[in-house]
C-alpha cells in the first residue's frame, strides 16, 4: 500500500513537471515573463505593419501633393497670365483713350490760325457806309481755325501799318468752322475829304496775326481788287475781325 501511494507521487510529479515543461514551450505560465525575447517578433511585426502602412501612405500621397504643388503652380501662371492680359487691356486702352483725347482737344493750344492756306479771302467796296470796304474769309481747312485781333493791310508798296478802330474790339477770338466766314471792314477814306496823301492801290496782302499781338499767323492771302483800283488816304483803318458782316460795318 505504501509502496503504491509513492508511485502514485511519483507519477503525479512527473506528470506535473512534463507539464510545467509544457507551458514553458508553448510561451505559457510564468516563462512567459522571462522569455520577451519570443513576443517581440510579434510585436515587431505588430509595429512594422503601421510603419509600412506609413510608408505607403507617404509614398501615395507623395504624387498626389506633387501633383498638387504642380496645379497650384499652374494655377499661378494662370493667374499671371490673366493679369498680364489685363495689363495689355490696359494699355490698349490707354492707347484708345490718348487717341480720343488728341482729336477730341478743342483747346487754344491745339486749334490753328485762320490765314491764307486754310481760307479764301475777298476784298470788295460796299456801297454803305460810304468810303468803306468788306473783307471777307472763308475757312476752306477741315477744321475750324481762329482770327486773332484784326488784319494787317498793305496797298501795293505802303510804309505803314492802317491802325484798327479800338470800338470794334470783340470780347473774345473769332473762330470760324468748316465752310464758314467771318468779316472785317475798312475804312479807306474820310468822307469829308481831310484825309492826307489819297492814292489808288491796285494789290492788296492781308496779313494774319498770331496768338501774340502784331506776330505773323502765318502767309498771308492776295485777294482780287477791283480793275480801277481802290481809293485811300491817310484815314485807313480797319476793324476787328468779327463774327458777322452787320458788326463789321457798323461803326
Amino acid at each position: 500500500m505504501r509502496t503504491s501511494r509513492i508511485r502514485l507521487l511519483a507519477a503525479t510529479g512527473a506528470t506535473l513537471a512534463a507539464l510545467a515543461l509544457t507551458a514553458c514551450e508553448d510561451g505559457t505560465g510564468t516563462e512567459d515573463e522571462g522569455a520577451g525575447s519570443t513576443s517581440r517578433p510579434t510585436a515587431t511585426a505588430t509595429t512594422d505593419t503601421p510603419s509600412d502602412a506609413g510608408k505607403d501612405d507617404s509614398a501615395s500621397s507623395a504624387p498626389t501633393a506633387a501633383g498638387g504643388g504642380s496645379q497650384e503652380a499652374g494655377g499661378g501662371k494662370d493667374t499671371g497670365s490673366g493679369g498680364k492680359d489685363t495689363g495689355s487691356g490696359g494699355e490698349g486702352g490707354n492707347t484708345d483713350d490718348g487717341k480720343t483725347d488728341e482729336g477730341a482737344d478743342d483747346g487754344p493750344g491745339t486749334r490753328v490760325a485762320c490765314n491764307g492756306s486754310n481760307t479764301t479771302v475777298t476784298a470788295r467796296p460796299v456801297s454803305r457806309p460810304l468810303n468803306h470796304m468788306l473783307i471777307t474769309v472763308k475757312n476752306t481747312g477741315s477744321g475750324p481755325c481762329d482770327l486773332t485781333y484784326y488784319p494787317v493791310l498793305r496797298f501795293d508798296e505802303m510804309q505803314w501799318v492802317p491802325q484798327p478802330i479800338e470800338e470794334t474790339k470783340p470780347q473774345a477770338v473769332v473762330g470760324i468752322d468748316p465752310g464758314e466766314s467771318a468779316y472785317a471792314g475798312v475804312l479807306l477814306s474820310a468822307a469829308d475829304g481831310s484825309g492826307d496823301g489819297g492814292t489808288t492801290g491796285h494789290k492788296l496782302a492781308v496779313g494774319f496775326q498770331g496768338r501774340t499781338p502784331n506776330s505773323s499767323g502765318g502767309p498771308s492771302a492776295i485777294p482780287s481788287l477791283p480793275a480801277k483800283g481802290v481809293y485811300y488816304d491817310s484815314t485807313l483803318a480797319v476793324s476787328y475781325w468779327q463774327q458777322s458782316m452787320d458788326d463789321a460795318l457798323t461803326y
